[in-house]
């Protein structure tokens, strides 16, 4: 199978396209061709005139742990050009920048997942390109998540750096597609095209979503280290509102949590007695770890973590947020007065827990806290989103 940028390189006409023309590029350390090579070398070497690139969250370089870490503006020093940071003095594209190109590549590896960044980053590049007639080009790239949907629909208000539009945490779309939404859904005038995948199946096993085999796993950010972290993502990610560890400083951040004043095999137990149905398509298994920075660094955390990747592996069975919001609950269950919910500015929204802000509304913390929610309350508000979601986003759908 080729990935878009791949597609790119290989087509005369594609590549004609670009001739005559200032090319910038939105890319990461994960924006690689199938040998390997970097896509702004590999543009470059077929002939492509790069006059500026972009750095999502985390950086072109991808060095930046944490989320609010700014990354500078710099000139690239191969080649000469501007980088410019979209996570640094600013999140959305100059008059400045823009000045620097007539078509920008955007060539971003995603984990679909509502709450990653570069979506948003996305959103603002196609809103810029619309004001100033600039013509945007998505090289598509596989979502590791696959098509699965689940979440809370995003609710009015709650729209931030991690929350885009009206979508739930796990949208079940490329890069390219979601494109297509946004600019359907906001009403975008935009010259916009998407570089397709070729040989690309979203259901096919066993990575449903991700080629395993056949590409390697390059981080699209520092704790993004493989394709477990990535099926897990929309569930973990809400323990960067919560004062569990998601394993940051560990091995294997954002697949397991825990804390040093819990009982992972308690809240195992507890979890499987609330909601068995919750749990399929995957193993939980308590364990122990210490982180070496980020929330009970130095301490021994009693912890979770949930397994993905082995034989019992259930693609659509595996319910990520649904798993999470258990772990919360049972903890609750477990624990009544327990510190859980994390209260700081988080992607700069100032006025909101950080749990709301990531899960775009209340209802997920407000179902934890509340002693007499059962999962299926739960169920019975969030299935209507993931319904409207799915029909949403037909239209939209390339693969």
């Amino acid at each position: 199978m080729k990935f878009g940028i791949d597609r790119l390189l290989a087509d005369p006409a594609l590549l004609a396209e670009l001739k005559g023309r200032r090319v910038a590029l939105l890319a990461h350390p994960a924006s690689v061709t199938a040998d390997l090579t970097h896509s702004i070398d590999a543009l470059i070497a077929a002939g492509v005139t790069i006059s500026a690139a972009f750095g999502p969250q985390h950086g072109m370089k991808g060095d930046l742990q944490d989320n609010m870490m700014e990354t500078p503006d710099e000139t690239d020093p191969v080649h000469g050009f501007p980088v410019f940071s979209l996570y640094g003095e600013v999140r959305r594209p100059t008059g400045r920048m823009l000045s620097t190109f007539d078509v920008i590549l955007v060539d971003l590896q995603d984990l679909g997942c509502r709450i990653y960044t570069f979506l948003t980053t996305l959103l603002y590049v196609l809103e810029a390109a619309a004001e100033t007639g600039k013509s945007v080009r998505v090289l598509d790239r596989p979502n590791p998540a696959g098509r699965p949907v689940e979440g809370l629909t995003l609710r009015s208000g709650f729209e931030s750096f991690v929350g885009a539009g009206p979508m739930p945490m796990r949208h079940g779309l490329t890069m390219g597609e979601m494109g297509r939404w946004f600019i359907d859904h906001f009403r975008l005038d935009v010259d916009y095209r998407v570089i397709e995948m070729e040989g690309y199946d979203p259901e096919a096993a066993p990575g449903f979503g991700w080629p395993l085999g056949q590409r390697e796993w390059i981080n699209p950010s520092p704790n993004a280290p493989n394709l477990s972290m990535a099926r897990c993502y929309a569930g973990t990610v809400m323990l960067e509102g919560a004062t569990l560890s998601e394993g940051r400083g560990t091995t294997r951040p954002l697949e397991l949590f825990g804390a040093p004043d819990i009982d992972a095999r308690a809240v195992i137990a507890e979890m499987h007695r609330l909601e068995p149905d919750w749990l399929g398509g995957c193993v939980l298994r308590d364990m122990w770890f210490q982180p070496t920075f980020h929330k009970h660094a130095g301490q021994l955390c009693s912890g979770v973590q949930i397994h993905v990747e082995g034989p019992r592996y259930g693609h659509h069975a595996f319910r990520p947020w649904r798993v999470q919001a258990l772990g919360f609950k049972a903890i609750r269950r477990l624990y009544p007065d327990y510190d859980l919910w994390r209260d700081f500015p988080y992607e700069y929204a100032f006025d909101r827990l950080p749990i709301d802000t990531i899960n775009g509304g209340p209802g997920l913390r407000e179902w934890v806290d509340d002693t007499a929610a059962t999962p299926g309350d739960l169920n019975g508000v969030t299935r209507p989103d993931e319904a409207a979601w799915i029909e949403a986003r037909r239209p939209h759908l390339l693969y």
